[in-house]
């Protein structure tokens, strides 16, 4: 005959075996964690995730690149509503030293940052000849403003249209010279270009025009060093 009071005897000693089994449950990975040492770790019960994958959950899907101007400029007026006034002013300062960095670097002859017309042995083989001479062509900047003064003198007014002629004819005389010189010593330097020609010829006579020190590339060489 089982008593009223016997229930709760029934329910303590199922506690007590429940209880008991979670004492060896917990024992058992003490053991296990003792067994395979104390840099052991328990599993996550998942796989562990590549770092792709959480660089995409963490950035999220990468928008398109823009395919017009118009949608270029309409991003970046959004990037920049959405900064704060210290973050456009730190982007503003490192766009500036990242073009200040690339021209210097530009300017010193480096490869990867020079403009298309100016890359490859050829033109700078031909940067070299013209740095490298004297050019007639170079006092035409200085000349220009001479005559630009002259011309607001009446007195010598008249004889500037014949100086100015003469200039033009010295200089004529001198880009044809130093065409010749440059498309001559380049076939003879690379036999196999096809980088001769007018072409040639009036890159060098364009960087003989300007000043030494405003030149891009900067000259290279000394006037009168042999190249």
């Amino acid at each position: 005959m089982r008593l009223p009071w016997n229930k709760d005897d029934d329910t303590a000693d199922e506690g007590t075996v429940s209880l008991d089994k979670a004492t060896t449950t917990v024992d058992e990975a003490e053991t296990t964690s003792e067994t395979k040492g104390s840099a052991y770790t328990a599993g996550k019960g998942r796989p562990t995730p590549s770092r792709r994958e959480a660089e995409g959950r963490r950035r999220g899907p990468v928008a398109p690149p823009p395919t017009t101007r118009a949608e270029a400029r309409a991003r970046k007026k959004q990037l920049k509503n959405s900064m704060s006034r210290e973050d456009r002013r730190k982007l503003s300062d490192e766009r500036r030293n990242q073009r200040a960095e690339q021209r210097e670097k530009m300017m010193a002859g480096d490869e990867r940052y020079l403009m298309p017309r100016d890359k490859g042995p050829v033109r700078r083989y031909a940067r070299d000849l013209v740095d490298s001479r004297r050019n007639f062509a170079g006092l035409f900047m200085p000349f220009a403003v001479v005559l630009i003064v002259v011309m607001f003198l009446p007195s010598i007014a008249a004889y500037a249209n014949f100086v100015l002629l003469a200039f033009v004819v010295l200089m004529a005389i001198d880009a044809v010279i130093l065409g010749r010189l440059v498309n001559k010593r380049v076939r003879e330097r690379f036999p196999d270009t096809d980088d001769t020609g007018f072409r040639l010829g009036w890159y060098a006579f364009t960087r003989a025009m300007q000043l030494r020190r405003m030149r891009a590339p900067k000259p290279q060489v000394s006037a009168g060093d042999e190249v």
